[in-house]
C-alpha cells in the first residue's frame, strides 16, 4: 500500500513538473545561429548559400565546409520538403517532452537543398514508415523571441 502511494505522489509530481516546464530554447549570444533564430521570429525558415562554391549550407555557420569560404549568404526557403527518415519519440529527455510523447521526429529535405532535423506534427495517425516521402510544410511555434519550425504533412 506504501508503495502505491509513493508512486502515485511520483506521478502527481511528474505531472506537476510536465505542466510548469517550457520548451528548452538556444541560449544567446550564439554567433553562427543568432541571425537563424532573429529570422524565425518573423517566420522565416533560412538557409546559407557560400558565395564561392555555391554550396548550400545548413545549419548556419561561419564558414563552408566545402571550399572554406567565409561569405555566406542567407537565403529565405520557401518551407517545403519532403521526409527523408522519421522515428517516433516515445520517450522523453526533457520534462518538458513528456506532455508531447509520443511524437515524430524526422529529417526533412528542403526543396532548395538542405537537410534538418524537426518535429512533424499532425502526424498521429502515421507511421514513421508512412511518414518517410511524405511532403510536409513549415509550420511555426512562436515564443516571446523567436519561433520553432515544426513540419506538417501536406496533400500532394
Amino acid at each position: 500500500m506504501a508503495a502505491k502511494k509513493t508512486e502515485q505522489a511520483e506521478q502527481a509530481g511528474q505531472t506537476e513538473r510536465t505542466k510548469q516546464a517550457e520548451r528548452p530554447l538556444p541560449r544567446f549570444p550564439e554567433p553562427d545561429t543568432a541571425e537563424f533564430w532573429r529570422r524565425t521570429a518573423a517566420r522565416q525558415l533560412t538557409y546559407q548559400v557560400c558565395d564561392q562554391c555555391s554550396r548550400v549550407v545548413f545549419y548556419p555557420r561561419a564558414a563552408c565546409p566545402a571550399c572554406g569560404g567565409r561569405t555566406l549568404s542567407l537565403q529565405v526557403s520557401a518551407g517545403l520538403g519532403t521526409i527523408y527518415s522519421a522515428t517516433l519519440i516515445r520517450r522523453a529527455g526533457h520534462p518538458y517532452f513528456l506532455q508531447r510523447v509520443p511524437y515524430f521526429v524526422a529529417f526533412i529535405d528542403l526543396d532548395e537543398g538542405f537537410r534538418m532535423l524537426s518535429e512533424v506534427i499532425h502526424a498521429a495517425d502515421h507511421t514513421a514508415s508512412s511518414l518517410v516521402a511524405k511532403r510536409v510544410a513549415v509550420s511555426w511555434e512562436e515564443h516571446s523571441e523567436l519561433s520553432i519550425p515544426l513540419f506538417r504533412p501536406i496533400a500532394t
